[in-house]
């Protein structure tokens, strides 16, 4: 196994310089912090992570999670997770200090979560769907929801979920079923199933509140009729004791990847004796889940991000020490006098780990700023500032889930691929990788349904107005890097691509305004693609302007070398990536459908 899995100068570099850290920490929620504090907290992490979470990664794969009469059994590790990860603030990091969080950045948490799943991505997790089922009743809940069971998730003792996905339901939430019936003793009687609850049940926390999103008898169809309730797996009695709650684990999934993670199946009520409470007001439930969408998108983005870059820390230090074959001569040939040369030497495996690097590093920086536009919206004061962060969010927030998983998955893929044969066998870690990052597609809404949100809604939410605010912010970067001779050709390259996507834009949308909106969105996952390259352009240009000025003003942290790396990959962004922007564009520009359903049978048995 690589014995390291970040790059630890990387990360603090995206933080601190390029996404200034310093600018957010001035906010008044965040003045207690300062940079040496929050430096501290990154390293204890980092330590922490270096000693109780890589060192068992292999290991959690080959010993998944699995169940038997009626529980789940999972590595002893989680044990470890959910009680230091109390212990450090990792599940309340984020809250105020009257819930008993640290009122930590958003930036901050996600660059300490970031560390935690390029560790080991089977362990974060727990810990992750505790602090968001705690966030939903913090925000939302009565007090005395808070009291019963805030201070116990947070400490970790109690686990926490968020329970949506039903059997008929994967993505459709207007046909979750799950029933609560209203009784004169301030609670709900809960019946239903509940598919696919990551870190559901498992022998290391004495309860676990899941947040189950039901439907109260009589209420309206479709997504306007869904409740939120807290259903914990025990429940206290009139004595203050822990009793059943009639929750069930039904089942645990295995699974390609992520086997450590245990992913259940529940149910709820089948003796007739599942009590739940209501969050907030009857019939907003799905409105409640989808607020706390966007941190849980971010997270679904950063998980990848981290995969991507474990898995090209791997693969680096694999070609670093694999000797094959011979470097070519002036004639083109062999000389087979010398002694073998190391793979990273040729420039097909040096084209692919570029690649990773590409990806990897680039999606961590799309992941940090989605996390400060996060933290500038919730805290700014002023009103105009917190539109702009706003829509800045809400338009990346579906990129933010979707490149790092997507291409992140291509990355590894890469990855492995640089091992040969041996990626291809379990005694390296190139296959887990792969495996572990295939579901980050799938979590939090598919590709599909992401593209469906960036094209259906984002780029024409307000009239455009968000898609304006962040070609400004493109614009922006594109005259900073004039002022640089060697970068001018690359600004004048996304100059182009930005025109490419006002084109396709108003071409897809002239079908939205006919009325014909099954045909503006049967590309929307072209679309997503297109838009996420240039995206990914800017994001490259930005770091290459940044670390270009660093180098001529002398104003510079690290070597010269590092910064050097950062234009070179970006230069390598735009050779080998963008260019794919002028055919997804001709995909785009042509009216002719091949995917919508018709009259005719295209898939003949």
């Amino acid at each position: 196994m690589a014995s390291q899995y970040i790059d630890f100068d990387t990360l603090k570099y995206f933080l601190y310089d390029l996404h200034e850290l310093d600018e957010v920490i001035k906010q008044e929620r965040f003045t207690d912090h300062d940079k040496e504090s929050l430096d501290m907290f990154l390293n204890s992490v980092k330590e922490f992570s270096d000693r109780e979470l890589f060192p068992y990664f292999k290991e959690m794969d080959e010993q998944p999670a699995y169940h038997k009469d009626g529980k789940v059994f999972v590595h002893k590790q989680v044990e470890v997770m959910m009680k230091k990860g109390g212990e450090m603030g990792l599940i309340s990091g984020t809250f105020d200090y009257e819930a008993g969080g640290l009122q930590l950045p958003m930036m901050v948490y996600t660059a300490s979560a970031f560390i935690q799943d390029a560790a080991n991505n089977h362990l974060p997790g727990y810990v992750g769907l505790t602090l968001g089922s705690a966030e939903l009743i913090i925000h939302f809940g009565n007090k005395e929801l808070n009291d019963t069971y805030v201070p116990n998730m947070l400490s970790g003792e109690w686990g926490g979920t968020m329970c949506l996905t039903e059997p008929q339901a994967g993505s459709s939430l207007s046909d979750v079923v799950t029933k609560a019936e209203p009784t004169n003793d301030g609670y709900y009687k809960i019946t239903g199933q509940k598919i696919f609850i990551s870190g559901g049940d498992h022998q290391y926390a004495d309860n676990f509140v899941h947040l189950v999103l039901a439907r109260i008898e009589g209420a309206p169809a479709g997504t306007k009729g869904i409740s939120l309730f807290v259903v914990p797996k025990k429940r206290y009695n009139d004595n203050g004791e822990l009793i059943p709650n009639d929750v069930t684990t039904v089942a645990d999934f295995q699974k390609l990847g992520q086997r450590g993670y245990c992913t259940t199946h529940l149910g709820f009520g089948d003796a007739d004796d599942c009590r739940g409470w209501l969050v907030g007001e009857a019939h907003q439930g799905l409105k409640y889940m989808f607020l706390m969408m966007n941190g849980a998108r971010i997270a679904v983005g950063r998980g990848a991000a981290a995969i991507a870059t474990a898995a090209y820390h791997a693969s680096l230090q694999y070609a670093k020490e694999r000797p094959q074959g011979r470097k070519l001569t002036s004639t083109g040939k062999k000389d087979l006098d010398k002694s073998q040369t190391l793979i990273i030497n040729h420039p097909d495996v040096r084209r692919m780990l570029l690649l990773q690097k590409v990806v990897s590093e680039g999606s961590l920086s799309l992941v940090l700023l989605a996390s400060k536009y996060y933290d500038l919206k919730e805290t700014t004061k002023d009103p105009a500032e917190k539109e702009k962060y706003s829509l800045l969010l809400e338009l990346i927030i579906p990129m933010v889930k979707t490149y790092p998983s997507d291409a992140g998955a291509y990355s590894v893929s890469n990855g492995l691929q640089v091992l040969g044969g041996y990626g291809f066998c379990a005694d390296y870690i190139l296959q887990q990788y792969y495996r572990d990052i295939r579901i980050f597609p799938i979590y939090e809404g598919t590709t599909g349904i992401q593209s469906l949100d960036l094209l259906g809604r984002k780029v024409v939410m307000e009239n455009g107005k968000a898609l304006e605010y962040l070609t400004n912010e493109v614009m922006q970067t594109i005259q900073n890097a004039t002022k640089f001779d060697d970068l001018k050709i690359y600004a004048g390259k996304l100059g182009e691509k930005l025109k490419l996507a006002q084109k396709v834009i108003v071409f897809l949308t002239g079908f939205a305004q006919k009325g014909d909106f099954e045909k503006f969105l049967a590309d929307a996952t072209p679309f997503m693609e297109f838009l996420s390259n240039i995206t990914m352009g800017w994001i490259w240009l930005d770091i290459a302007v940044h670390a270009k000025n660093s180098l001529v003003t002398g104003q510079t942290t690290y070597s010269d070398t590092f910064y050097e790396s950062k234009i070179h990959a970006m230069k390598f962004f735009f050779k080998y990536e963008l260019p794919k922007v002028n055919g997804l564009a001709e995909i785009l520009l042509d009216e002719e459908s091949l995917t919508t359903a018709g009259e005719k049978e295209t898939f003949n048995l």
